[in-house]
């Protein structure tokens, strides 16, 4: 199934004008200033479209849009328009009929602005013919394009500068120091000012103060009257049978207990 080519627009002008050009005495162009500009032949409405890789240049009347005259394009810049030497405005055409005969004919515009958008838009649509042409080709011959050569030259070498590289991977890579500690853990140094805390037993407990044992008053409750906390028992026969070799080897807990050191004797 052949591939079905849609006829695109490319450019509208609504006002153009045609003239009849002399033959072309030199080679060295065409010249606006020998027409008759006052005069125009005809003026209508100017579109440029697309079939393919071919564009069109037509003349059309204003309202009812029929066909004045058509100017196939194959190439451009190229000798179907080519430009006056002497105006941007103004360009000569060849327009075909469909029994292939050919007539040059001028066209001009009243703005410049109209005589420049019909020369981009012929402008980029063969700059857009020439890259489907390129596209087309590589596909074909997908091993003709440029390759990405990354190889050494003859003679070429490369160098790399080892030393600072291991320095810097040195540097990066050596762990901290720790600090060294006496012990399993280190103990933060008490604040400074701190005064070192005593044990005081609960009330109703015995206190050793200076080698004598001092009984601590009971706490004052809220009604005044004061809550006597529970007594040690003394041991019984059975506890002293079971602590009476180790009571005999170490001695009473008395005779052991040293002075001021601020322990309770329970």
């Amino acid at each position: 199934m052949e591939e079905v080519e849609y006829e695109s627009v490319l450019c509208v002008k609504p006002e153009v004008h045609v003239y009849r050009i002399p033959p072309r005495a030199t080679n060295r162009g065409y010249r606006a200033a020998e027409w008759q500009l006052d005069q125009p032949s005809w003026s209508g409405r100017l579109r440029i479209t697309a079939k393919g890789q071919v564009a069109y240049i037509k003349l059309e009347d204003r309202t009812s849009g029929e066909l004045f005259a058509q100017a196939p394009v194959d190439q451009f810049p190229g000798t179907a328009v080519e430009s006056v030497t002497d105006s941007s405005r103004y360009f000569v055409i060849r327009i075909e009929d469909g029994n292939g005969r050919r007539a040059f004919i001028g066209i001009g515009f009243g703005d410049r602005g109209d005589a420049f958008d019909f020369n981009v838009a012929l402008q980029d649509h063969f700059k857009w013919v020439k890259q489907q042409c390129e596209f087309a080709k590589q596909a074909q011959n997908p091993d003709q394009g440029p390759k990405l050569d990354l190889g050494f030259k003859d003679g070429q070498t490369i160098k790399l500068n080892i030393a600072n590289m291991k320095k810097k991977e040195g540097a990066a890579g050596t762990p901290r120091a720790r600090p060294a500690s006496t012990g399993g853990l280190s103990l933060l140094p008490p604040p400074p000012g701190g005064k070192t805390s005593t044990l005081v037993p609960p009330p109703g407990e015995q206190l050793a103060v200076g080698g004598s044992l001092v009984q601590t008053a009971g706490a004052p409750s809220s009604g005044g009257a004061t809550t006597s906390w529970p007594q040690a028992k003394p041991a019984t026969t059975a506890t002293a049978d079971i602590w009476g070799d180790f009571t005999k080897s170490t001695g009473s807990t008395s005779s052991q207990t040293q002075p001021g050191t601020g322990w309770v004797q329970f």
